[in-house]
């Protein structure tokens, strides 16, 4: 179900645009669903293509395209390492292997206290910082040794909920 609340959110971002083109703001509603249920669900991809007036399959398309949208809840710290050439060529691989290690995960894996996700990434667009990581889809992290991961990882287990 989607609260009042969330539709007056909803309302706020289909505002921004022409009303004819209200389905440019898929991506703001779809952000808006993440933060309150922490991932995007099939039926919450339902709900914004009916608010939206879109076939649920073109809400989908964008959830399942970028990989902002969690479709399926994920740890408290999502950690999107980049993988891509650059990053490659800097051990992104291995710093993404470093984090899977420590935290006792696959990639794409949670660990068991649900406190961290660990997964790869196309490319985070600071390939001069490289390897990078992305935590959260908010705070881009660079540099990535070991001992760096490791501090990162340290941290964010102390912090407070």
């Amino acid at each position: 179900m989607i609260t009042d609340a969330t539709r007056t959110r909803f309302a706020k971002e289909v505002a921004k645009y022409p009303a004819e083109q209200k389905q440019s703001a898929v991506m703001a509603c779809l952000a808006i669903v993440q933060q309150e249920q922490g991932f995007v669900s099939g039926e919450s991809e339902k709900l914004v293509a009916e608010v939206l007036g879109m076939a649920p399959i073109a809400v989908h398309e964008v959830t399942t395209f970028y990989n902002m949208y969690n479709q399926q809840p994920l740890g408290r710290f999502k950690f999107n390492v980049c993988t891509n050439l650059p990053c490659q060529l800097r051990d992104g691989q291995q710093a993404l292997d470093h984090l899977c290690h420590r935290l006792g995960v696959e990639e794409g894996g949670t660990t068991a206290d649900g406190l961290f996700t660990v997964q790869k990434s196309e490319c985070l667009g600071a390939c001069a910082d490289a390897p990078v990581m992305l935590v959260n889809d908010r705070q881009m992290v660079s540099f990535m040794s070991n001992a760096r991961l490791d501090e990162l990882v340290e941290t964010l287990k102390a912090a407070k909920p």
